[in-house]
């Protein structure tokens, strides 16, 4: 089966190249002809574990190919999945704009029959509209499906999330479109993988409430963290008691510096948005998004506390700069407001990133870059752990220790035993934990 996968950017390369993987013959299209460049010579644009592996492979093998040429590629192809972009507007909705586009230019080339797959992320009801903007574009009456095919990729593990999910939705209002669904992703039975198989509007749905509810999670969690401060309870031990209850679980029960990146900030503004133009009003929701951007102003007021109520002048060392580990990603890290906001005030940056240097750079142009974690500590005021690299919670102590001017280390992300930084002669500050 031929399909086409149109945007290739962090959502459409990572689901071209594992349809790839699948044995599946895949034509990835970006109108980016610079990436489609780098991307034929195996020159990968964003960073995800083991893609670039797995890209080379297939392009070797002849199972993955990159153009920009659209039309050929929708004309070959029996399925289209959408992997553009759906930046936020300014009240919080989805931007459908580049959705739409590719719609028009599918519904232009279409030569035969074609199941058109969002992958996107988009508002409830987007699929009703592409098949409104499908018909009413097509040169010639053709038979097409819309279907709804959300993605739940963590960055930085996404390769694991496509090849072994919790589950995959499928949303689609006929039986043919379901059966080539069904059809494509049909290697993932011999896994057991669990398939929620539903019309579009509910698919639709799954994907922001999924995204939404992981965020409550998150603000809740801090929130709790910042209670415990406050009663000398410990933060840590919280989670692990709340997480052993199966009807809650462990996971994103993490307290730090607030969420990021380009799911959950976009996706629960998008939520409010779509329950407000429905006429109901998303509180818990509106609560969330409050809870995690004042985070960041609390880790702010942490880092300044513990270095006396002042930075002016002073040298702060930060260890990690992307939302999270495992990626390059940028997009509304905590790290940006708080590196700002202690700049305002007079402080001086150094930072270390594995892997997010150069993003880093577009948005914090002014701070000085280091090339390990010990030379960005070397003589500073006090070493802020921002985000939790693996290699970050293995570093030897005593050289950390004897680097830094002043034996100070704020861990937003709780990396280390408090106990354990203190014995070894550390002044040390995390997020909830006494």
């Amino acid at each position: 089966m031929n399909i086409c996968v149109v945007g290739s950017g962090y959502v459409g390369l990572v689901t071209g190249a594992c349809f790839a993987e699948f044995g599946l013959k895949v034509t990835c299209v970006d109108n980016d002809e610079k990436k489609i460049s780098d991307l034929k010579q195996g020159i990968i644009p964003i960073y995800e574990p083991g893609l670039e592996e797995m890209v080379k492979k297939n392009m070797k093998e002849g199972h993955i190919s990159f153009t920009s040429d659209l039309a050929e590629a929708v004309q070959k192809a029996l399925v289209v999945f959408i992997a553009v972009g759906t930046p936020p507007k300014e009240d919080g909705s989805a931007d459908l704009s580049y959705v739409e586009e590719v719609a028009q230019s599918i519904a232009l080339n279409m030569n035969g029959y074609k199941v058109v797959v969002t992958k996107s992320t988009v508002p409830v009801g987007t699929g009703e509209r592409l098949r409104a903007i499908i018909s009413k574009s097509q040169r010639e009456k053709v038979d097409f499906d819309i279907v709804s095919n959300p993605e739940f990729l963590r960055e930085g593990s996404a390769i694991e999330d496509f090849m072994h999910p919790n589950r995959v939705v499928i949303g689609a209002d006929s039986d043919q479109a379901m059966a080539i669904m069904k059809d494509l992703y049909s290697p993932l039975y011999l896994v057991e993988t669990p398939f929620v198989l539903t019309n579009v509007a509910t698919a639709e749905m799954i994907k922001y409430a999924s995204n939404a509810f992981l965020a409550v999670k998150i603000s809740f969690i801090n929130e709790i963290a910042n209670i415990c401060e406050l009663v000398r309870a410990d933060v840590h031990k919280v989670a692990i008691g709340m997480g052993l209850d199966n009807r809650i679980g462990s996971k994103f029960l993490h307290p730090g510096p607030g969420f990021g990146g380009s799911c959950f900030p976009k996706d629960t503004q998008a939520i409010v948005q779509i329950a407000k133009e429905h006429g109901y009003d998303f509180r818990i929701v509106k609560a969330v998004l409050d809870v995690n951007y004042e985070q960041r102003a609390k880790m702010t007021d942490k880092i300044r506390g513990v270095m006396g109520g002042n930075v002016a002048g002073k040298v702060i060392a930060v260890l990690g700069l992307s939302f999270k580990p495992n990626t390059d990603d940028m997009r509304d890290a905590p790290s940006v407001p708080i590196i700002q906001a202690l700049q305002k005030e007079g402080a001086v940056i150094r930072a270390y990133d594995p892997v997010a240097t150069n993003e880093a750079k577009k948005l914090l142009p002014d701070i000085t870059y280091c090339d390990g974690p010990y030379s960005c500590a070397e003589g500073a005021d006090a070493l802020v752990i921002m985000t939790e690299w693996n290699q970050f919670r293995i570093m030897d102590l005593q050289k950390l220790k004897h680097s830094l001017k002043n034996p100070i280390v704020i861990d937003l992300r709780n990396v280390y035993e408090p106990d354990k930084m203190r014995a070894e002669g550390f002044r040390y500050a995390c997020v909830g934990r006494h």
